[in-house]
């Protein structure tokens, strides 16, 4: 095997490996893992706390990126998604911005970390979700 040859068959083994390797994670700016969690009553309790935090009715699950902001429009972008995780930065013109991830243990439990700014000052929490019931 001359040199010439031994270097364009490991050029075609990286790409092939790239390649297979990209099948694996699912494409940026999707948010198709929140369309997997049930629709309903969704309690959110911070991690180790009896009482809940905040109840959800769910029907649009993109709400979840953005409780600090909810009822506002923003402007959302995927940072990444993967099998069971999304994270997305968010910007509401003149009322701040976030970062969420949201973590998928099942359809009905859910880990949410968030931070940003709102009204002007800082926050950061982490919740972890539950469906419990119709809304």
């Amino acid at each position: 095997m001359t040199l010439k040859h031994a270097q364009f068959c490991l050029a075609g083994t990286i790409l092939l490996s790239l390649t297979s390797a990209s099948v694996a994670f699912t494409p940026a700016n999707d948010l198709s893992l929140l369309n997997t969690l049930e629709r309903g009553q969704w309690t959110l309790r911070a991690a180790g706390a009896e009482a809940p935090l905040t109840k959800i009715c769910l029907g649009n699950p993109e709400v979840l990126t953005q409780i600090q902001h909810s009822g506002v429009a923003c402007e959302r972008y995927v940072v990444r998604s993967a099998v069971n995780s999304v994270t997305v930065s968010y910007t509401c013109k003149g009322q701040g911005q976030g970062l969420t991830t949201i973590r998928k243990e099942s359809n009905r439990i859910i880990h949410i970390q968030s931070q940003g700014i709102r009204d002007n000052a800082p926050f950061s929490f982490s919740v972890e979700g539950r469906r419990t019931g119709p809304c």
